[in-house]
């Protein structure tokens, strides 16, 4: 079976979803690889790599001739986008990508009418078995650890305490919002740099986790839980957010920095801080927030860009991971390589799609041009 490698063309993205490590254990298992010309250049990985490693590189229309499996990091732009990367995608094959399936159904009934199959690797259950397959937690770790570099490139002063001649600076203060795997990755960057941070979450279970950090867990009272069976935030109640806006409002008047991480799947994010909390906010503090993707944490924070509200900076840089994308790639490709190996049928040299598996019915979005239903699915 041929696996086709395509260079990403979504704007702010220079992830590829193959290293020349992965196309060489890809070849292991007995595939041909094909990597289009200048894929791995925003990555830092120049053909000659890839070529090293055992792959074709091509380009054009031959790129995609035979292709059993494609392997991308971003959803295909669609013929409505500008360019119909689908209209390369020979029917029966493939493709195996971080889809968006959950906010972008109309792409799933596109890859259907396109005769493929498709896999949406955002959908890889939480699960122990899965670990290895999940893009969600490995980019989601580089991004925590980037948005506090963001913040800390904008901030007007030093992050740790320094004791000098001429007086003490006192340590930056940051909170967390969110203590996912990147809020986590936030807090331990954070306190790395000196320094002193607390964390928000809906989630009880996040306190133990936060306070292992060294952080300081910012409790609202609650009677329900807020965690879904996979682990993910879930939506709360009216009374619930009324009480998490008072408490935020306090904490907010006295922190330096925050970086934004909650998000709830295939919804909006959640709105947690208010223009009137941002205008409690000291002069000079920054807000990143890396949920503005999917309509932000931090309410007036844009896509992409960097702005001053109320003398507060907020950021909000496009596809975070992708600011790291050598590192950001090759964790990516290996979790496509560890799903692939999971599934892959020796015999047949094929990958298995066999809906019996707890992943495949959790990621499988479209199967041989047939759409699956949210239920079936999920």
């Amino acid at each position: 079976m041929k696996i086709v490698i395509p260079k990403e063309i979504r704007a702010h993205e220079f992830r590829v979803a193959a290293s020349p490590e992965t196309v060489k254990k890809l070849i292991g298992l007995g595939f041909s690889v094909s990597v289009e010309k200048g894929a791995g250049l925003g990555s830092a990985i120049a053909d000659e790599d890839y070529d090293k490693a055992g792959a074709l590189i091509d380009s054009g229309k031959n790129l995609y001739k035979d292709a059993g499996l494609i392997l991308k990091v971003q959803r295909p732009m669609l013929k409505e986008e500008g360019t119909d990367e689908l209209s390369f995608y020979p029917k029966g094959a493939i493709l195996v990508a971080h889809l968006s399936a959950l906010t972008h159904p109309q792409d799933v009934a596109a890859y259907a009418k396109a005769g493929i199959s498709a896999i949406a690797l955002e959908c890889m259950p939480r699960i122990t078995r899965a670990q290895s397959m999940d893009i969600l937690s490995s980019q989601s770790n580089l991004a925590g650890y980037k948005a506090v570099l963001d913040a800390a490139s904008v901030f007007g002063k030093a992050m740790p305490m320094m004791m000098t001649a001429a007086g003490t600076i006192m340590p930056a203060k940051v909170l967390v919002v969110g203590a996912g795997v990147a809020g986590l990755q936030a807090i331990a960057t954070a306190r790395r740099l000196g320094a002193v941070v607390s964390a928000f979450d809906v989630r009880a279970a996040a306190k133990e986790q936060v306070e292992s950090l060294g952080a300081t867990f910012v409790e609202v009272e609650s009677d329900t839980d807020a965690e879904t069976a996979g682990g993910y935030a879930k939506e709360v109640s009216a009374d619930y957010k009324a009480r998490q806006a008072a408490k935020l409002k306090e904490v907010l008047e006295t922190t330096d920095m925050v970086i934004c991480t909650a998000l709830i799947p295939g919804k909006p994010a959640p709105r947690i801080i208010t223009k009137e909390m941002i205008k409690g906010m000291k002069q000079g503090s920054v807000i990143v927030d890396l949920a503005v993707e999917m309509g932000g944490n931090a309410e007036g924070s844009v896509y992409g860009e960097i702005i001053e509200k109320d003398g507060v900076t907020l950021v909000g840089h496009a596809n975070v991971p992708a600011r790291l994308a050598r590192d950001a790639s090759q964790l990516f490709a290996r979790n496509v390589y560890n799903f692939i190996a999971a599934f892959f049928k020796t015999e047949t040299k094929t990958l298995s799609l066999d809906q019996g598996d707890e992943i495949i019915k959790a990621i499988l979005v479209v199967q041989d041009g047939k759409a699956l239903t949210e239920k079936e699915t999920r």
